[in-house]
């Protein structure tokens, strides 16, 4: 049983809840700003959290929406993630910073040297939230493929449909170029020797020679090692495919149970595709996903609530913790019980939420020995106890 968690918190527009952008603490007019993003980020980093993630799609509306007939009563526009990442790093402290990453379109080498610039930019605090698959919508908008998922099956369930099980084999090898860029310099392949004029030592520079079912990559990346060695890579998981992408994939799974209990079934589920799929060494961090909307009494939040759905209604696998600070700790505590890593919270109105998770929960998750302590170290992975990934090219030359 895991005694503590670690927190992180997701960060989507205006909230995860779609009617949030009308709240009157919100900011609708600031959410292309930096300034907005940089009070979030510096909030939360303060605050101790030990991660942001921050959403993005490559379509106009919602991930998955159709765009023909787009809604007008939601919030639509957004930053570029990773690019909002960087701006971030230099003005964080601690807080490891997560943009959403979505495989199917942007090439693995700009995907891998944009994630090594945040890694660079932050001194070892970047990562990646992966996402497979596109909409017909993103598609249009890249006008390269006419492939790819059409929605999901009628069953609900990924292998049903080639399209999808394509999707995650292609998110996969994206995820494993994007590893072996990261590798390809090795952490000493700058020397910067004077007396010779030697600035590269070209033998610790190493070609990838990645030659897979969607695409193929001959060189090295133009980024040198960057502080973590590789990004932290984190994944959604909601059924058996994404859970088994996650296990051969990622080091940080997201899940969705709808309660403490059924956790126990998904832990369990995703501990056999470790079993059958994982070759690193290394554990898989699980983190549950909450919708949360806090406020000082139970009676408020569920009238807060109730004026957010009557206006546009939220749909989400995640669990929704409706009250107060103290209320959500009572679902941290039951959830450390179950066996998991870490919460990832999703504010449903931001930035309202945000400052109670800040100024109530995390005082109030501390005082009752549910969160793990700053463990003061430099990087993301290491704040999270995984290992600096060393250089498998590196581990070759070792080994030769």
């Amino acid at each position: 049983m895991t005694d503590r968690l670690h927190l992180s918190v997701a960060l989507a527009g205006a909230g995860w809840h779609p009617a949030a952008w009308r709240e009157p603490t919100a900011r609708p007019g600031e959410l292309t700003s930096a300034r907005y993003w940089r009070d979030l980020v510096r909030a939360a980093d303060d605050a101790g959290i030990t991660f942001v993630t921050i959403e993005d799609a490559l379509s106009f509306g919602d991930r998955g929406s159709d765009d023909a007939e787009p809604r007008t009563d939601r919030v639509r526009g957004r930053l570029d993630a990773v690019l909002l990442a960087s701006y971030l790093a230099p003005l964080t402290r601690r807080i490891g910073l997560v943009p959403t990453v979505t495989t199917t379109h942007p090439e693995p080498f700009h995907l891998a040297t944009g994630l090594q610039t945040l890694d660079h930019a932050s001194g070892g605090r970047a990562g990646a939230r992966i996402v497979a698959g596109s909409s017909a919508a993103e598609r249009a908008n890249f006008g390269r493929r006419s492939d790819g998922p059409d929605g999901f099956p009628a069953s609900g369930r990924v292998e049903d449909d080639a399209a999808w099980t394509a999707a995650f084999r292609e998110a996969g090898e994206v995820v494993e170029a994007i590893r072996r860029l990261t590798d390809s310099w090795e952490d000493d392949a700058i020397i910067r020797d004077l007396a010779t004029g030697r600035f590269l030592d070209r033998e610790r520079v190493h070609n990838i020679e990645f030659e897979g079912e969607f695409f193929s990559i001959t060189g090295a990346s133009i980024v040198p090692r960057s502080p973590q060695g590789q990004p932290l890579i984190t994944a959604l998981a909601h059924q058996t495919i994404p859970y088994r992408f996650a296990a051969e994939h990622a080091d940080l799974v997201f899940i969705t149970p709808s309660d403490a209990a059924e956790t126990t079934g998904i832990l369990s589920e995703i501990g056999t595709a470790i079993d059958e799929v994982r070759s690193e060494s290394e554990p898989l961090r699980v983190f549950v996903d909450l919708v949360v909307l806090i406020e000082d009494t139970a009676d408020a939040a569920r009238a807060a609530w109730a004026r957010l759905e009557a206006r546009d209604a939220l749909s989400t696998d995640a669990r929704v913790v409706v009250g107060t600070a103290d209320d959500v700790v009572d679902e941290l505590r039951a959830f450390a019980e179950a066996g998991v890593d870490g919460i990832r919270l999703r504010p449903a109105r931001l930035p309202a939420d945000l400052d109670a998770i800040v100024d109530g929960v995390v005082p109030r998750a501390t005082a009752a020995g549910v969160l793990h302590e700053d463990n003061g170290a430099s990087t993301l992975r290491e704040r999270l106890g995984l290992p600096l990934r060393a250089s498998r090219y590196a581990r070759q030359e070792v080994s030769a």
